[in-house]
């Protein structure tokens, strides 16, 4: 310790928000360079090479090979896919000094799909899965949390190439079960859950995701097994109902009631109704924002919701990719003069009406359903206008929020809203990126066909957030033996050269039992020690002090607070046996 490159901090970083990022930079693991931006300092380093190490034995187990593509990318392959235009403002672009254009690369398909078709054109070749561990770069508008969501973070991708979509399927499952083997190796709770592909495209679609309450994902689960991010939740449309018998719409003054409640309360004042108070759920509110396109162009969109459901911006943004939703501005309300502010409906939404707006509906605004919402003037509002016979939506956009206690669309049960992180999304590309490099190969026939391809990453850096996410408490890191920078932890607490010199030895036994240990050797004081001890969160830590003098020494596990004491001439086997898994504290 008295050598090593590493300063512990007493107090938060100012722009720390979750445990992690507090405790990374605090135990001085990492070191910020810019926003989104880290420096990794030894011990943080080493934690991210135990990480690099188990993704790669796992990959290399099923067979996949590691190569190392640049990170300096030319624009041509990412014209040809459309990703150079899709990815918007997320990518770093550059240019060389001839005028070249380059991309610092977010993600490598086109790289491996060009590789692969330079060197291979025979159905013998396949099937092929290349991998590597590489630095990428994604231009966040709001980077935070520490390596949760930064602007350069290391990822494994790898790449699977199949002569036909059995094989296919056979890649998938095999890196599947590579992804549990990995995520069950690096020590915290997650979950698979169903996912959308995005700009990645393809088909199938699963993300990996650490349980954590500060996720920013929000996924779903139900009793009977039905997981999923709520991006990727399709919710059923109900049947049709009958409206013969349904009356006419009618217009009713509803002055000040621009929000949902107050609509809501005025109804049951003044226009109630017989069988039932009006609920939220009876109205049908009209959000408008603006689609920004690739290309920069702005485009208007009105989305129907229940009047007791939020549009999820998430889910719309996974709706709308690679186009973005941006706020529907005052200027925007004035370049649009038929919609009245807080009591705008159907009558001129859509295409074809007043506004030219596209209208689109959630699933559950099916023919015949009956809606309370606005009458496009102010202060007035329309009853039982009918879905089918008084107004029809463009088309349907199911990107309505997801409650506790929905039903699973597979009838599974109700789903239960809970957090993660994604740390691991696996695709069934199939030919997308094939098709637009041309990559093909002969198949048996002798016939030229295109290749079909799968695509699979892990955040390597994030997972190293993520366990820290999952296992620190309020004194510090408390990492998995599996990931932790060193084994062991001895702490010299005693004064003179006797205690120095017998946690030395013991340092020394345990390193020559390929036991990796770091010692405290600093002159500080027994304070500073164990709560440094705390903050770098070792598994276990062995303190030579007081007890010397009686040949003992202290045996302490970090993540149970245990201790013992032990006899200092049987402390190498008893470490040792802790250390390969045979734990002797209670």
């Amino acid at each position: 310790m008295s050598e090593l490159f590493v300063r512990t901090l007493r107090d938060d970083p100012a722009d720390a928000e979750v445990p992690s990022h507090r405790w990374l930079v605090r135990a001085g693991y990492i070191r910020r360079a810019a926003p989104g931006i880290y420096s990794w300092l030894p011990l943080g380093y080493k934690v991210l090479r135990n990480v690099e190490r188990i993704v790669r034995e796992e990959m290399d187990a099923i067979g996949a090979q590691e190569v190392h593509l640049p990170a300096l990318l030319p624009r041509e392959p990412y014209d040809a896919t459309g990703r150079w235009t899709d990815y918007g403002p997320n990518i770093f672009r550059l240019k060389d000094r001839k005028g070249g254009d380059y991309l610092l690369g977010p993600t490598h398909e086109e790289m491996f799909t060009l590789l692969v078709k330079d060197l291979y054109s025979s159905y013998k070749d396949l099937p092929l899965s290349l991998y590597q561990i590489q630095t990428k770069y994604r231009d966040e508008a709001r980077p935070r949390a520490g390596l949760l969501r930064g602007r350069e973070f290391v990822m494994k991708d790898s790449y699977s190439f199949d002569i036909d979509d059995i094989g296919l399927e056979k890649s998938y499952q095999a890196h599947r079960d590579a992804y549990v083997k990995i995520f069950n190796r690096l020590g915290f709770e997650y979950v698979i859950v169903h996912a959308t592909s995005g700009a990645m495209g393809g088909s199938a679609s699963e993300e990996f995701l650490a349980v954590a309450e500060n996720g920013e994902d929000t996924f779903v689960a139900s009793a009977g097994g039905y997981a999923a991010n709520v991006e990727a939740v399709h919710v059923a449309a109900p049947d049709p109902l009958p409206y013969e018998d349904a009356p006419a719409a009618h217009v009713h003054d509803t002055p000040d009631t621009p929000t949902i409640q107050t609509l809501v309360d005025h109804a049951n004042a003044h226009v109630a109704r017989d069988d039932r108070p009006w609920t939220a759920a009876d109205t049908l509110k009209n959000v408008l924002v603006m689609v920004r396109k690739v290309d920069g162009s702005r485009e208007p969109l009105a989305i129907a919701v229940p009047g007791d459901r939020e549009v999820d911006l998430k889910r719309l943004a996974a709706q709308l990719e690679p186009d973005e939703a941006e706020a529907f501005t005052e200027e925007d309300f004035v370049d649009h003069p038929s919609l009245a502010k807080g009591y705008i409906g159907p009558g001129v939404l859509g295409a074809d009406n007043a506004s030219g707006i596209r209208y689109l509906a959630d699933p559950r605004v099916v023919t015949g359903t009956r809606w309370v919402t606005g009458a496009d003037t102010p202060g007035r509002h329309v009853f039982d206008l009918v879905c089918g016979r008084d107004f029809t939506p463009d088309g349907v956009l199911d990107v309505a929020e997801i409650k506790e206690g929905d039903p699973a669309p597979d009838g599974s049960g109700p789903l239960r809203l809970a957090r993660g992180i994604e740390m691991g999304h696996i695709f069934q590309l199939g030919r997308k990126y094939a098709e637009a490099l041309g990559c093909k190969v002969l198949d048996s026939n002798g016939k030229l066909v295109t290749v079909t391809m799968g695509s699979y990453g892990v955040g390597v850096s994030r997972a190293v957030a993520a366990v820290a996410e999952g296992t620190s408490d309020e004194k510090g890191l408390c990492w998995p033996r599996e990931l932790a920078p060193y084994d062991v932890q001895i702490l010299a607490t005693g004064k003179g050269e006797a205690v120095l010199n017998a946690a030395t030895d013991l340092a020394r036994e345990l390193d020559d039992a390929g036991v990796s240990v770091l010692l405290d050797d600093r002159k500080a004081s027994p304070g500073v020690k164990f709560a440094d001890a705390e903050i770098l969160g070792m598994p276990t830590s062995v303190v030579v002090g007081r007890g010397l003098a009686d040949g003992v020494v202290e045996l302490r596990d970090r993540a149970t607070g245990a201790s013992e004491n032990i006899p200092l001439e049987d402390a190498v086997g008893r470490i040792v046996a802790v250390v390969h898994g045979r734990p002797v504290l209670d």
